[in-house]
């Protein structure tokens, strides 16, 4: 199995995928920055202050937290982008954040605390780039966003070794794809040969967005997760695959 996850965030698909007597492969597009620097501290503050805090990954509450105790004050309302999330608030002192059904974007903002948010403030703990539908729609609503960017993106090229193991590939592989910013950029970082050795792969994907983004792509197999956890992302590959996981039991090493 292919992971896109950030630098050194691969251990959770790796596990799901061992559970599954898959290995994984590591091609990740970029390593995460955490911001602490004045302005974003004053930025932070900012969110914190708003009656409603949304949280957009896991990897910006723990940013945040590094930055300013994460607690909510009396009346104030937190909201999570899925469960991972939610739960790396739970572990910084937000105990009561609520998390969609649906764990994207789109399950986010049909959650009922994002409805009817005309002249309110809205504090948005996130980075640049990634869900940036969330913020466009919270001001299509009439909110005021006070958005903090507590970390940033790195582009880093792919390890060598493993684009050598990629091209290598002969059996059938699986693409877990959860992140279409991480697909446009690895997709731009590899050579030639890599790109088609990577479209050759089956791709689950967590949401029917990014499905459709991958095939917009060139993926021509292509299925729909559950949600974004690894655990659901392998649940996707183990259903279409046969003889119990052949498909993703791809003889790749585990860098």
């Amino acid at each position: 199995m292919i992971s896109l996850r950030p630098a050194g965030q691969h251990e959770a698909l790796r596990r799901a995928a061992g559970a599954r007597g898959a290995r994984l492969l590591a091609l990740s597009p970029w390593k995460l920055a955490l911001h602490g620097d004045p302005a974003t501290r004053r930025c932070v503050d900012a969110a914190l202050a708003c009656a409603l805090v949304v949280a957009t990954s896991p990897n910006a509450v723990r940013a945040a937290a590094a930055l300013r105790p994460l607690r909510a004050r009396r009346g104030q309302q937190w909201l999570a982008v899925g469960e991972g999330t939610a739960r790396a608030l739970a572990r910084a002192g937000v105990a009561d954040a609520i998390a969609p059904a649906r764990m994207d974007s789109e399950g986010l903002l049909a959650l009922p605390a994002l409805h009817g948010l005309s002249g309110r403030d809205v504090g948005l703990l996130t980075a640049p780039g990634g869900r940036g539908v969330i913020e466009a729609e919270l001001q299509r609503r009439g909110a005021r966003v006070i958005r903090a960017d507590v970390y940033a993106r790195v582009p880093v090229a792919p390890a060598p070794r493993n684009v050598s193991v990629l091209v290598a590939l002969r059996a059938p592989t699986w693409l877990a794809l959860s992140s279409g910013e991480a697909l446009a950029c690895v997709l731009a970082q590899l050579p030639s040969g890599a790109v088609e050795a990577l479209r050759r792969a089956r791709v689950a994907a967590a949401s029917a967005r990014l499905a459709d983004l991958a095939r917009a792509q060139g993926f021509s197999d292509v299925v729909v997760a559950t949600s974004a956890r690894p655990r659901d992302l392998v649940a996707a590959m183990a259903g279409e695959a046969s003889a119990s996981m052949r498909g993703i039991a791809s003889p790749v090493p585990s860098p």
